[in-house]
This record gives C-alpha cells, sequence and structure tokens, in this order.
C-alpha cells in the first residue's frame, strides 16, 4: 500500500471499513482507522428499504433486495479505493427476520468478498450500548436503538450494560402493521412497551435516543428552536419539552413549514411513527432528559475490538490531542498548557469538577489549532472548527465552552455577534470558566511565543505586597521575556479577575 504523503492524518493506523445492512437504510462508514475516537474518512448511504413488507410477507421486498445488493458493489469499491484495510459486514432486523433473509446474505457474501455478521436482538442492543459508551462520559440510563425494524432497549450504567430487549417496533414495521393509522400505531406500541421493566426501573435517568428516525426529529427540534449548533452528537432536550414537542412531529400542524425542508423526504414518511416510539418510551420511562446519538451499532462494534487499555481511553481528551498533533505548532506545549493551568486554577478561587477539569484539559490542548488562519480570523476559525467537529465525550455547554475559551484567547474577553449564540447554550459557570481560560491563555501564549519549555517553570503564589493580590514567579533565566505588551496581558487578566496582579522577575 501506498503511503499518503497528506500530513492531516494520524500515522500508524489504516482505515477500516464498516458496512451496515439496516432495516431502512443500508451504509458505508470509512474510519480513519480503528482507534479510540475515530474521524470518518467517508460515509455513504442508500436508503433501501429492506424491511419493507416483513411485517405481511415475512420476506424482504425483491426490489429493496436487488437496490441493496447493487449499492453493495459499490461500497465494496469505495472501500478498495480508501485503502481499508479491513471490512467490516453487519446486518440487523431484517436479514434477521425475513425468510429470505439468508439468501440475501449469502449473494451479499459473494459480492463484498466478506463474511457478514448477522446480529441477534440482543446484540444489537449491546453493541448499540457500547455506541454510547465510545461516545459519553459517564453515561447512565437506558439506550433506545430506533430502526426500521426493530427497537432495542438496554440499561447503561457507566461501563455497565445490562440484557438488552429486541421488540419489532421499528419505523418501516410499525407503519406497515398500523396501515398508517397513528391510533393503531400507539397502541401496538403500548402493547410491547407495558412489559419492559428496563424502562420502568430507570426513571429519573438519561434515555439516549440511537436511529435515524429519531435524529431526525432532534434535527427538527433544532430547527423549529432556532438552535444555534447543528450538532447532534450530545444533543439533549429535558423530559418535559419532548412530551411537549413530540405531538407536533406525530400531527404536524404545519408539515410545509421551512423546518421539514431540512429532513430528507425518506424519513419525513417514518418521523411520526418514530415519535409515538419514542413519546411512549419516555412516557413509561420519565427519564430526566433525552440525549440523542450520532453514534450506536457501529461505533460500538469498532470499540468492542479495542484493547481494554485504549477503550479505558477518555475519547475527547484523546481526540483533542490528536488535533494538536495534526495542527498546532506544538503539541507539547498545548500539553504543557493542560498541566499548568490546572495548577493555577485555585488560585482564582476555581475549584473544578472532574468535567470541568476534562474541558479545561481539551480547550488547552486545541488553542493553538488555527494559527495558520490570518490573525484577525484565528479567534472566529479556532471557534468555528471547535464548536461544529465531531468530538465525543462532550455536552454542548461543555463544547461551548472549549470554544469560547479559545475565542477570547485570540480575540479578547468581551463578547460580541460571534460568541453570542454558543454563550446562550452554555451555563454562567462554564462562561466564567471560559473567560479566566481565555485570559489565561493569552498572558502564557505571550510569554513562551507558542513553544514548549518555559511554561512549565512558570509558578504563580500568594503575593506578600499590601498592593498585590497575585504574583506570577519567574525564573531569573527569562528575565528577558519582560515587556509592555505582556505586562497589558496581565492587566487585561487582573481586570476580569478582581485580582491585583504582576509579574515577579527573577523570582
Amino acid at each position: 500500500m501506498v503511503e499518503s504523503e497528506a500530513q492531516g492524518r494520524l500515522p500508524g493506523i489504516a482505515p477500516v471499513s464498516v458496512v451496515d445492512i439496516g432495516s431502512n437504510s443500508i451504509r458505508l462508514v470509512i474510519y480513519e482507522g480503528l482507534s479510540r475516537s475515530p474521524a470518518i474518512l467517508f460515509n455513504e448511504k442508500v436508503m433501501c428499504g429492506l424491511g419493507k413488507g416483513i411485517d405481511a410477507t415475512g420476506k424482504m421486498d425483491g426490489e429493496s433486495v436487488e437496490r441493496a445488493l447493487k449499492a453493495l458493489h459499490r461500497f465494496r469499491a469505495l472501500s478498495t479505493q480508501a485503502r481499508a484495510s479491513t471490512v467490516f459486514v453487519l446486518a440487523t432486523a431484517a436479514a434477521r427476520d425475513a425468510s429470505n433473509g439468508p439468501d440475501f446474505i449469502r449473494r451479499a457474501e459473494i459480492i463484498l468478498g466478506q463474511k457478514i455478521r448477522v446480529l441477534t436482538g440482543e446484540e444489537e442492543a449491546y453493541f448499540s450500548a457500547l455506541g454510547i459508551v465510545s461516545g459519553y462520559h459517564g453515561p447512565d440510563g437506558v439506550v433506545g436503538d430506533f430502526g426500521g425494524g426493530s427497537l432495542e432497549l438496554v440499561d447503561l450504567a457507566g461501563t455497565r450494560i445490562g440484557k438488552g430487549i429486541t421488540l419489532p417496533l421499528g419505523g418501516i414495521r410499525l407503519s406497515e402493521h398500523a396501515g398508517g393509522s397513528i391510533v393503531k400505531a400507539r397502541s401496538h406500541v403500548r402493547r410491547y412497551l407495558k412489559d419492559a421493566q428496563v424502562l420502568r426501573d430507570a426513571g429519573g435517568r438519561t434515555f439516549y435516543a440511537v436511529g435515524g428516525t429519531w435524529r431526525a426529529i432532534a434535527k427538527l427540534h433544532m430547527e423549529t428552536r432556532n438552535y444555534p449548533l447543528h450538532m447532534m452528537q450530545g444533543y439533549e432536550i429535558s423530559f418535559e419539552e419532548a412530551m411537549a414537542f413530540l405531538p407536533e412531529v406525530i400531527e404536524p400542524k404545519d408539515p410545509k413549514a421551512p423546518a421539514y425542508a431540512t429532513i430528507s423526504k425518506s424519513r419525513r414518511g417514518l418521523m411520526p411513527f418514530g415519535a409515538i416510539a419514542l413519546q411512549e418510551a419516555i412516557a413509561q420511562m420519565r427519564p430526566a432528559r433525552i440525549s440523542f446519538s450520532a453514534l450506536g451499532v457501529r461505533e460500538g462494534y469498532l470499540f468492542s475490538l479495542l484493547t481494554a487499555a485504549v477503550r479505558a481511553h477518555d475519547p475527547l481528551l484523546t481526540a483533542a490531542r490528536e488535533l494538536a498533533i495534526l495542527r498546532a505548532r506544538s503539541p507539547e506545549h498545548a500539553r504543557e498548557l493542560a498541566e499548568w493551568t490546572g495548577r493555577v486554577m485555585s488560585h482564582f478561587g476555581i475549584e473544578e469538577t472532574g468535567e470541568e477539569s476534562r474541558y479545561r484539559q481539551a480547550a488547552c490542548l486545541l488553542a493553538d489549532i488555527s494559527w495558520r488562519a490570518h490573525p484577525d480570523y484565528r479567534g472566529l476559525q479556532a471557534l468555528n472548527i471547535i464548536a461544529h467537529s465531531t468530538f465525543s465525550g462532550i455536552t454542548h455547554a461543555g463544547r461551548a465552552y472549549i470554544a469560547l475559551a479559545n475565542y477570547y484567547r485570540f480575540e479578547g474577553l468581551n463578547d460580541d455577534g460571534a460568541t453570542g449564540p454558543l454563550a446562550a447554550i452554555t451555563t454562567p459557570r462554564m462562561l466564567e470558566l471560559a473567560k479566566l481560560l481565555g485570559g489565561l491563555l493569552r498572558v502564557v501564549y505571550l510569554f513562551s511565543a507558542s513553544m514548549p519549555g518555559i511554561i512549565r517553570n512558570l509558578d504563580i503564589r500568594r503575593s506578600t505586597a499590601p498592593d498585590l493580590d497575585l504574583e506570577f514567579l519567574v525564573p531569573a533565566a527569562y528575565a528577558e521575556f519582560e515587556g509592555e505588551r505582556l505586562d497589558s496581558r496581565l492587566q487585561q487578566l487582573a481586570k476580569l479577575t478582581g485580582k491585583r496582579i504582576a509579574f515577579r522577575f527573577g523570582g
């Protein structure tokens, strides 16, 4: 295999492909490599509708089968073109339940030149839960994976995964069984969910919603509420808000509203049935919140292939370290900042939670990724890259904190039109932390010329001088770094924090 000259790719790993044969769509995702936080090189889906007709006939629709097989020819070619070292092929409810499923799998294996793993319902629930483990920090609740042919439910607490259940309540199957009737569909869902003890035992926790139809509902919610961050992973709404919104999806007052135009036509028809299933599931569970996930069976399956040591890595910090390697002037300097800022936060009266500490470290690792941009746009570029990157293991409020801290680091500590939308989705506490971190980075980047080896020697202490609160202690070897611009940055930090601060050179 010829190595790419591209420097924007991580060394030492080879692409891997996952072909996901579902009841509604089949999808090819080519990942940069088998790693803790894999980036996507290529992603394509075809809405084949393999699950159509199974509820009535027990067989996959012939036209859908031929369309799927044709797409698989392309997926194999794309995997080869992307230099994928391995192709993993997973099939779910349609292939599992249809009487002609074995024949379809045989033909698909010939095309792909790969063995296809047909997941049981319990396996599908397990890998969906692993997908949540891979993408959330300390998840706790119930994972619901709503596909075209089935709904999987499984309890999840940290890395402990309960025994999953699978129900014949996928979007296609539910729509066909109900003949398009909302009333019949609701009755059918209730009949199956009434015995779902996994939901009733998990009240007050989080319901993790997986699956394309449920993501479409979340996207619609974003559009109708003018939410400023179009990032699906980790998008959350409260139980009360979900219960108020879902009736609008089930029976839209204005299906021609602009928000609906953002949803693909192939998804719109199933959204009312997905909304019924979600509404009835959370009505049984009464979770504190619903969190929508872009990660599911595919990512969970790849996660299962990692070593235990790699699985234990923090996905956010892993991705931030990798991006620093790919884009920062000095990844070592970024790591020094993550350590140094952790030492000084308490001097400003900040006792971080574990979550806040993770976000601060990530912000430091990402603090120099826009250095190649024009100086007038570095802050905006950093904000856009961080706000819109496919990070996992992070809330939207945390994402806003990290993006804003790096915007303030370049643009100063005042808010403007660029900060308003993200400031609106974070918390007052995180906004305060973002400005403090931005102020610290403005000082130490100027002090260090963005290169490693100095920041680790910079200390801070309470001052004994009557006119000072804090002193930044600079070793005598760095006395020549003293300057007016550096002191000006320090006084910006002093004004922000209300503390009287000065450098003590030779201290």
